[in-house]
């Protein structure tokens, strides 16, 4: 299967809205995918939960669910299972653009997944400096269709 690793923006978008193209990716795509996030992403869900459910318009426990159903799926890494090295060549990928995605480039190198973002910025500058591993909604969106069409 192929491994995504999830950006804190990815997961954003699908709690305000889990029947988008990404809600439905990472709530029905787990015979497809192995998703991972490392551990900061429960603490920005949290930390930024109100604005969340007012920008979605959802109750506590719209968003109580819209959080299980996207998180359901997706591996959480705690950050101490990844290699210094990994840290180290996410940094250099990262300092210059968001230093808050080091964590997320760095466990795509440690899972050997690929990058899913929709930060254009990060995926430019990572692309400039040779870093490949990304993949775009669009491109997982079709992915996805299409191995839905084999099932």
């Amino acid at each position: 299967m192929t491994k995504i690793v999830v950006d804190i923006n990815i997961v954003f978008s699908a709690l305000l809205n889990t029947n988008s193209r990404i809600g439905q990716i990472l709530i029905n795509g787990e015979n497809h995918f192995d998703f991972y996030s490392p551990a900061y992403v429960r603490f920005e869900i949290l930390k930024h939960k109100e604005k969340i459910k007012s920008i979605g318009k959802l109750s506590d426990d719209e968003f109580l669910e819209a959080y299980s159903l996207i998180l359901k799926n997706i591996t959480i890494l705690n950050h101490s299972i990844i290699p210094t090295k990994n840290y180290k060549n996410a940094e250099l990928l990262c300092h210059d653009v968001d230093i808050d995605d080091t964590i997320f480039v760095a466990v795509s190198d440690f899972t050997k997944g690929l990058l899913w973002t929709g930060d254009l910025k990060l995926q430019n500058v990572l692309i400039k400096k040779g870093y490949e591993n990304i993949i775009t909604t669009e491109d997982l969106f079709q992915m996805f269709l299409t191995k839905e069409r084999r099932k």
